[in-house]
């Protein structure tokens, strides 16, 4: 796909409150698997799929609340605390210019009005189709977590404001980590997906987590898959810190990781990180788990150089 990442349809206007960044064509080419392979290894990543039109999906933010007494909770693009200036698409736009979608595209969907409920909206960066369900016949298996956060002394923080946040009180959706993933209790799997007459499909969706934020096929890195643009505290490139991924997988908030929590390589490791033995990680545990992993990858192979 060659794209200047400009969209076929009506946008809000930018700049605009929340969102001080102008719409500008970019220069992109992306590249997808003729024949996708699922990998049934999940995979996160910034930017799962571009749509028909040439504007990429990016479901997550860049915008995180820290708080003095340790939790940090990334912030979800739907809520109420920051304003992140999306208009009437689930959209806004980057520093770069990059106008993107962070959950169902209203006026792309609309284009498709003679289709009865799947519309082929654009492509996942492993090949495999995305959709979407006019009639919402497909729903996730996400809920919100029961019981209520913690955290004191709490702020967001960008380059022109500082927002005091209590996080405290029930978990309402504000956060990423306000959600967990039961399995069967929605027709989609972890990462919206289904497998619908043989063939998998990511299914956008107007409840969390709205686009997948991994892929389950085999991904070629690309180049051109930029971010917010600006990475905030307990953040990298986009990606979860340390402390934002024991957060997730820490659902019941006892500081530390069962084995029905744990997801990934993290679960596939789980025995050897599991020192004492008591079917639980601890934050020390996997801090040392993590390090001889490092360590054991930073050694190169007899005989080889690189």
């Amino acid at each position: 796909m060659v794209t200047n990442a400009l969209s076929n349809h009506k946008t809000g206007e930018f700049p605009r409150k929340g969102n001080p960044n102008p719409i500008s064509a970019q220069n992109r080419t992306c590249t997808f698997p003729l024949n996708p392979k699922y990998a049934g290894k999940a995979k996160w990543i910034r930017e799962p799929g571009v749509a028909l039109n040439g504007v990429k999906f990016e479901p997550g933010t860049a915008e995180v609340v820290e708080c003095e007494t340790g939790e940090n909770y990334r912030v979800e693009a739907f809520q109420d605390i920051i304003n992140l200036g999306l208009d009437f698409n689930n959209a806004h736009v980057q520093p770069t210019g990059a106008y993107h979608y962070h959950g169902a595209p209203s006026f792309l969907i609309e284009n498709f009005d003679s289709v009865e409920d799947l519309m082929h909206l654009g492509f996942a960066h492993d090949g495999f189709p995305i959709y979407y369900s006019k009639k919402g016949k497909y729903k996730p298996s996400y809920k919100v977590l029961a019981g209520n956060r913690e955290g004191e002394d709490c702020v967001y923080e960008n380059p022109k404001e500082t927002i005091d946040v209590a996080v405290g009180g029930h978990h309402d959706g504000t956060f990423t980590s306000d959600f967990e993933y039961i399995e069967g209790s929605g027709d989609l799997d972890e990462f919206n997906g289904i497998t619908i007459n043989g063939n998998y499909l990511y299914v956008v969706t107007n409840e969390f987590p709205y686009v997948s934020r991994c892929l389950m096929g085999e991904v070629k890195e690309q180049s051109g898959r930029g971010g917010e643009g600006r990475p905030n505290r307990g953040q990298r490139n986009g990606k979860p810190s340390f402390k934002e991924l024991f957060q997730m997988m820490d659902l019941n908030n006892d500081k530390r990781i069962s084995k029905s929590e744990a997801k990934g390589h993290l679960k596939e490791q789980f025995k050897s990180i599991d020192t004492n033995n008591d079917e639980y990680l601890s934050k020390e545990e996997l801090e040392k788990g993590r390090s001889n992993n490092q360590r054991t990858q930073g050694k190169q192979p007899q005989g080889r150089r690189n």
